[in-house]
C-alpha cells in the first residue's frame, strides 16, 4: 500500500522536527523543507536514517515542485529576535511562501495546513482570545512583519479555500515550549532556562505581571496532527491551539530558578515596543471538535526542557 507522502515546510525548527517525528511514527513518508535559517540539522538528525524521511534545502518564498498529499506549512521564524532580524524577508516568507505552498496544493489538490499564531489577535482587549476576535495589531510597529505577515497567510488561505474550493486548516498556535527550542531565540522559555542554567540574572521585561500560556510540543503536535486528520472537510478554522492555564512571567521564571536549582536572580528591564500585556487561549472549539487539551502540567514540561538544555550545554 502506498505511504501517504507529506511535506513540511519548516520541518527542521523546533516545531516542526517534532511534527516530522510524531508522522513518520505514524506510517507517513515525510519529505522536510528548509533553508536552515532558523531551522537545525541537529533537530532532524536523529530520522535521517528513516528511509521514509528525507530533507529538501529549500526557501518556501520560491515555488517547489514535488508531489505530495499533504502539506503543513510552517515556515517562517518565530521568535522576535530572528523575525526582526529581516523583517522584510519575514513578511515574504510569511506571504510569498503561503502562495507558494497555496499554488503547489491547488495542483495537486492536496490539503493544507497553515501554522498561524496567537499574535494575530496582537495586543488584545478581549480575553481570553476566542476565534471569532479579530485582534488588535499595531501594523506598523516592529512586531508587524511577523503578525500582519501571519494574518495575510490566513486570507490567503481562505481565499484559495473560497476561490478553488481548496481543503485548508487554519491554527492559532500560542507559545509552545520543549526540546529543540534554539538556545539563543530570545523566547521567555529557553532565555530564563539559559540564563538559570548559566547562573546568570534572570531578565523579566516589564514588571513580570504581563501573562502568557504555555503548552508543552508534544501537546500542540497532537492537536495538529487532530485538527489536519479531522475529515470534515467543512471544519476549516481558525482554531486555537494552546494551552489555557494562564501564568504571569515572574511566575515562569521563580518555576524556572526553583527547577534548576539556581542561585540566578531576576532583574527588571523595560518592556519592548508591542509586546501584549496577555495571553490565553480559549480552546473551547478544539476541546469540542476534536476531544483536543493539553495534558502536559508547566512543572513537567519546564523539567523536560530543562534536561534537554542541560544536555545541549554539556556538549559544547
Amino acid at each position: 500500500m502506498m505511504k501517504n507522502r507529506v511535506l513540511v515546510t519548516g520541518g527542521s525548527g523546533f516545531l516542526g522536527s517534532h511534527l516530522c517525528e510524531r508522522l513518520l511514527d505514524m506510517g507517513r513518508e515525510v519529505i522536510c523543507v528548509d533553508n536552515f535559517f532558523t531551522g537545525s540539522k541537529s533537530n532532524i538528525l536523529h530520522l535521517l536514517d528513516n528511509p521514509y524521511f528525507e530533507i529538501v534545502r529549500h526557501d518556501v518564498t520560491f515555488p517547489l515542485y514535488v508531489e505530495v498529499d499533504e502539506i503543513y506549512n510552517l515556515a517562517c521564524p518565530a521568535s522576535p529576535i530572528h523575525y526582526q532580524h529581516d523583517p522584510v524577508q519575514t513578511t515574504k516568507t510569511s506571504v510569498h511562501g503561503a502562495i507558494n505552498m497555496l499554488g503547489l496544493a491547488k495542483r495537486l489538490k492536496a490539503k493544507i495546513f497553515q501554522a498561524s499564531t496567537s499574535e494575530v489577535y496582537g495586543d488584545p482587549e478581549v480575553h481570553p482570545q476566542a476565534e471569532s476576535y479579530w485582534g488588535n495589531v499595531n501594523p506598523i510597529g516592529l512586531r508587524s512583519c511577523y503578525d500582519e505577515g501571519k494574518r495575510c497567510a490566513e486570507t490567503l488561505f481562505f481565499d484559495y479555500h473560497r476561490q478553488h474550493a481548496l481543503r485548508i486548516k487554519v491554527c492559532r498556535i500560542f507559545n509552545t515550549y520543549g526540546p529543540h527550542m534554539a538556545m539563543d531565540d530570545g523566547r521567555v522559555v529557553s532565555n530564563f532556562v539559559i540564563q538559570a542554567l548559566k547562573g546568570k540574572d534572570i531578565t523579566v521585561y516589564g514588571d513580570g505581571e504581563q501573562t502568557r500560556s504555555f503548552c508543552y510540543v508534544t501537546d500542540m503536535v497532537d492537536g495538529m496532527i487532530r485538527f489536519m486528520e479531522n475529515t470534515a472537510d467543512e471544519f476549516i478554522g481558525p482554531m486555537n491551539l494552546g494551552n489555557p492555564n494562564e501564568f504571569t512571567i515572574r511566575e515562569l521564571a521563580e518555576a524556572v530558578i526553583d527547577l534548576t536549582g539556581s542561585k540566578s536572580r531576576i532583574v527588571h528591564k523595560a518592556l519592548p515596543s508591542d509586546d501584549p500585556m496577555q495571553r490565553r487561549p480559549d480552546i473551547t472549539l478544539a476541546r469540542d471538535t476534536l476531544g483536543w487539551k493539553p495534558t502536559v502540567d508547566l512543572r513537567t514540561g519546564l523539567s523536560r526542557t530543562i534536561k534537554y538544555f542541560e544536555d545541549r550545554l554539556n556538549s559544547l
